[in-house]
């Protein structure tokens, strides 16, 4: 699919401000939303809207096909009625610029389980049958997912491969008896994904209703620790004591000497096949329910992918194996159309990969990535500089894995890199953020994306994401309330019109 001349803002809804220790999906959002049309923005990007387990990322979840019941608006369960407003008025005192994620579960757990005794003494008729029809057209995932939440609360939080072997192997004696036992927590975790979606999609139908379309974010792959995996492990690589055998990760490059040891279980692929890739167009089919556009994480895997064995200590160490390349995206197509994707097609790549990564793009006309802090250390035929763009790219000042660009400019960047910033930008560095977004802007890409971050002019304590470590302050950042001024916006709405990107 070809992406008309447009531009957007990334920012992941946990950023947002909010009197509950992260942001949701209640007003706040929907100002966001106001925030982008004025400014006249199409794109609202971000990140994965799973559950996150390991770490709080959102790249490690506890579902590929749920959402975070983190991010439910407590306000909105109250104009619902599944919360009265006095059971709002004492929210401890969170901190107003980050995420503290363990009172924050804590917390928001309690009210949401308040909530859900509310709904079943007393929802009207009419919640009750919305309910079932969600659960019924939602089954062919929530049933695994909501038992799987239920056993893993049951057992202290502990992975599933540390419950009973009956539970671990699936013995359906076994499920059987702890379906009737779990009953009413099951029915819980079903609740928390009926409210996610409800309230998601409003937000949702509000931002297309304003010319906001979403870009959501696909990872390839899934976390060991998940509802997918257990409930599928023929699709990944175990031993017969459902162990992982080898596991993924990216070889030494720019993030990190080491490379990255991401730890999720590679895929059968050649199952996946004989299944007609069966769970992956279920999981793009969600993915485009959840957004209008996607992002897949680490593209070239579908390519080839680097393979570590289970037991290794870093990712320096494995081999490239061969993905299902076109073969997966044309079940895809044929199932759900002429589909908008977007290729992270980033990372050092080897000629011959290179060639198969941009092939497989083309084939399916999936945009790749352009991210601007990394056009400047070699020089003018460096394929980030806008002057070598192909104008069917996304390009970025920077993503979610970067450092806002002030904080790339003083603190992670080289002077040499520095130096040929100001240079290409004819500029002295002193408004670095806002010249990195004219110079995306500006660019032929049909695409430009900025970070919140960038927009406000943010330092290097504020970057969302470190690769490579793990733990706060990754995944903790939070916009502060009336930050994003109609100061902002007017500027960013002047670069939107002079540049040609205005919807």
């Amino acid at each position: 699919m070809r992406f008309a001349r447009r531009s957007g803002t990334l920012m992941h809804p946990t950023s947002l401000p909010g009197r509950h220790g992260i942001g949701d999906l209640g007003n706040e959002a929907y100002r966001f939303v106001d925030f982008l049309a004025t400014s006249g923005q199409s794109y609202w990007q971000v990140l994965p809207l799973s559950p996150t387990g390991y770490a709080d990322s959102p790249y490690q979840t506890l579902s590929a096909f749920a959402g975070n019941p983190l991010l439910i608006s407590l306000e909105k369960l109250a104009g619902i009625g599944h919360l009265s407003w006095a059971d709002l008025e004492n929210a401890p005192a969170f901190p107003i610029n980050r995420v503290d994620f363990g009172p924050v579960i804590q917390y928001k757990t309690n009210k949401l389980d308040q909530a859900f005794a509310n709904f079943r003494a007393a929802a009207p008729a009419s919640q009750r049958t919305a309910f079932a029809r969600f659960c019924n057209a939602q089954a062919f995932w929530l049933d695994d997912f909501a038992l799987f939440m239920a056993l893993k609360e049951a057992h202290g939080l502990r992975a599933w491969r540390e419950w009973e072997r009956e539970l671990v192997t699936r013995q359906p004696e076994a499920l059987d008896r702890w379906r009737v036992s779990l009953a009413d927590d099951i029915e819980n975790q079903k609740y928390r994904q009926w409210q996610f979606f409800e309230q998601w999609l409003a937000v949702k139908r509000y931002a297309n209703e304003r010319g906001i379309r979403i870009i959501g974010d696909i990872p390839i792959f899934v976390s060991m620790d998940s509802a997918d995996v257990w409930a599928n492990p023929h699709l990944f690589h175990f031993d017969e004591n459902l162990r992982p055998t080898v596991v993924s990760g990216v070889p030494p490059d720019y993030f990190s000497k080491t490379g990255q040891l991401w730890g999720h279980p590679l895929y059968r692929w050649e199952v996946m096949a004989q299944e007609g890739y069966a769970w992956w167009i279920d999981r793009f089919r969600m993915a485009f329910t959840q957004a209008d556009v996607v992002r897949v994480d680490h593209f070239r895997g579908f390519y080839n992918y680097w393979e570590v064995q289970a037991d290794a200590e870093t990712a320096i160490h494995g081999r490239w194996l061969y993905g299902p390349g076109a073969d997966l995206f044309h079940a895809v197509t044929a199932a759900l159309g002429d589909v908008a994707i977007i290729a992270e097609d980033l990372g050092d790549f080897d000629e011959e990969s290179r060639a198969g990564v941009d092939a497989l793009q083309a084939k399916f006309r999936y945009p790749g990535m352009r991210v601007l802090q990394f056009a400047f250390g070699s020089g003018p035929n460096d394929p980030f500089l806008p002057h070598n763009f192909a104008r069917d790219c996304i390009v970025y000042t920077g993503t979610h894995d970067n450092d806002t660009t002030v904080g790339w400019y003083q603190v992670t960047s080289t002077e040499a890199e520095r130096d040929y910033a100001r240079r290409y930008l004819g500029v002295d560095g002193s408004d670095i953020a806002w010249d990195m977004i004219r110079l995306a802007w500006a660019s032929i890409a049909n695409t430009a994306i900025t970070t919140v971050q960038d927009l406000l002019s943010l330092g290097h304590e504020q970057r969302m994401n470190t690769p490579g470590t793990v733990g706060p302050p990754n995944w903790c950042w939070r916009l502060s309330s009336n930050a994003l001024t109609d100061a902002v916006a007017a500027r960013l709405l002047e670069l939107t019109e002079v540049y040609g990107r205005r919807r």
